[in-house]
């Protein structure tokens, strides 16, 4: 999920500080125009922790300042595809729980969550089982996997990953620890 990648790109050095183009100036400017990032390739760009080697400068007409290509390392957050991860829920709304994986929110839709009928509680943020009394609210601890993938580039915020806990060993912390409470004391019964 979280991975240290080298990468190159370009980084726009302003005129003010072209007697200054370092390594540290080109990882600050690098860490502007790429942090929060997200990239089809190399998912989203977490952290710039280190430039390695910065180009020849190249003008172009009409811009005032000076292009270096750079090569440097990065944390990168890329979830892939069936991956469990652990999350907590920061959103709950009518149709399922959006769910906090790194630094990326993933959306649980209410039909992934459980087989039980699940009522939402807008009053209380939370989806709630009138079955089993379970609840899934805002700050749960919870074990997802990813099920569907969509990365956005233009528009970071608008990349979507779908998750499910509709299988064993997935969802709200406290239910499975209930569950293996129940086992044990299944076990230790026969």
């Amino acid at each position: 999920m979280y991975k240290r990648v080298r990468l190159k790109d370009t980084v726009e050095v302003p005129p003010r500080h072209l007697a200054d183009v370092t390594p540290e100036r080109v990882k600050r400017l690098l860490q502007d125009k790429l942090e929060g990032r997200m990239d089809e390739e190399v998912g989203s760009i977490v952290s710039v922790s280190e430039v390695h080697d910065i180009g020849d400068g190249a003008v172009l007409p009409n811009r005032p300042g000076v292009y270096y290509e750079a090569e440097f390392d990065a944390i990168t957050f890329d979830p892939q595809m069936q991956e469990v991860v652990d999350g907590t829920v920061v959103e709950v709304v009518e149709f399922g729980a959006f769910i906090g994986i790194g630094p990326v929110d993933g959306l649980l839709h209410v039909s992934q969550i459980s087989d039980e009928y699940l009522a939402y509680d807008g009053e209380n943020q939370q989806l709630a089982s009138t079955e089993t009394n379970r609840t899934l609210g805002v700050g749960d601890e919870i074990r997802v996997r990813i099920v569907t993938k969509s990365v956005d580039e233009r528009n970071p915020r608008d990349s979507k990953i779908g998750l499910t806990a509709k299988q064993p060993g997935l969802g709200k912390h406290g239910w499975l620890e209930a569950e293996r409470q129940e086992r044990e004391a299944q076990m230790e019964g026969n």
